[in-house]
């Protein structure tokens, strides 16, 4: 167990590498930061003192150095534009991010599991629908969805707010949309829209998963045993399916808080999404560059999260002592 995990941190380690390296690199072609930070009748002179002061002069090594450096500290730099703390930018707008992911995770899991399981054990006319339904919501992009649902609900029916997040209550750092009325009308939304992809692929996995599972010897062998349907179904063929469907879940994590920039767009969520639009805007390289390494970050725990469940679920992992 713990050579397995010091295997994956190792791993973890290197593509955190790779990424501060991309996302130092790709930032810096975008644009020049200066002329967005100072007005037109600032002299050559003062720009390039400014850039001297912000280390832009010096060798790309050198800056890489020292960014990766700050990083391993905690120490992420000042936003160009707002001249504020870039980790302070990113706390700020890490909770409206988070609970959002949160809201279609769990959209897309109640509603994409139970569907996965029935489709793959009933035929008819409800489970052809529900899979033509979910091949349309995967063929259409977010931000259709997500102008739809602003037309119908919001605009033609009045019943939810448009953009926004509603009020919201202070929790230490924390700002929470799950404290009043008003902030869980403004997740409805929002969370729709970037949980129908999601939820598509949790459908259709676990239907895909559980119908390859009931074809399995120890399925057949325990029918002709007798056992209960309703156990045999949930107890043992779904178990089995828990594998691939943990990875997905992780998986879909990571995606949603990585691709919610269109949802926030849309709506106007003032999450870490929109952060990033207004930082490309502004030609912000602190914060773009922090953003791209933090979503990395994400996903390189949620894999050791989905590694670890692996290796406590699936005996033939530990088996082999976790080798890929």
């Amino acid at each position: 167990m713990l050579s397995f995990i010091i295997r994956r941190l190792l791993q973890s380690l290197f593509v955190m590498l790779a990424v501060s390296l991309i996302a130092f690199s790709l930032f810096r072609f975008v644009g020049d930061p200066i002329a967005q930070m100072v007005g037109q009748e600032t002299s050559i002179e003062d720009q390039e003192n400014i850039r001297e002061r912000l280390g832009l002069n010096d060798p790309m090594p050198t800056q890489y150095a020292r960014f990766v450096g700050n990083l391993a500290k905690g120490e992420f730099g000042f936003s160009y534009r707002t001249r504020q703390p870039v980790n302070e930018l990113i706390l700020s707008r890490l909770p409206a991010t988070l609970e959002l992911g949160a809201v279609s995770l769990f959209i897309s899991l109640i509603v994409g599991i139970p569907a996965g399981i029935y489709t793959a054990l009933k035929r008819g006319f409800l489970s052809n629908a529900l899979l033509v339904t979910t091949l349309v919501g995967i063929s259409i992009p977010t931000f259709v969805i997500g102008i739809f649902l602003i037309y119908t609900f919001g605009v033609a029916l009045g019943w939810l707010p448009t953009f926004g997040r509603g009020e919201t209550v202070q929790l230490g750092w924390w700002q929470t949309n799950f404290l009043t009325l008003s902030g869980w009308k403004a997740l409805i939304l929002p969370g729709i829209t970037l949980g129908v992809y999601q939820l598509t692929l949790t459908m259709r996995l676990v239907r895909a998963e559980m119908q390859e599972v009931l074809k399995t010897d120890y399925i057949k062998f325990a029918t002709a045993r007798g056992i209960n349907y309703r156990s045999l179904y949930l107890h043992h063929a779904f178990r089995n399916t828990l594998v691939p469907v943990i990875t997905i879940i992780g998986l879909q994590l990571g995606g949603i808080i990585a691709f919610s920039i269109v949802t926030e767009s849309v709506f106007q969520w003032p999450g870490m999404g929109l952060l990033f639009l207004d930082s490309i805007r502004y030609v912000d390289i602190p914060v773009m560059s922090v953003y791209l390494v933090l979503i990395a970050l994400i996903f390189v725990m949620i894999n050791l999260i989905v590694d670890l469940a692996y290796f406590a679920i699936d005996p033939r992992v530990r088996h082999r002592g976790g080798d890929d």
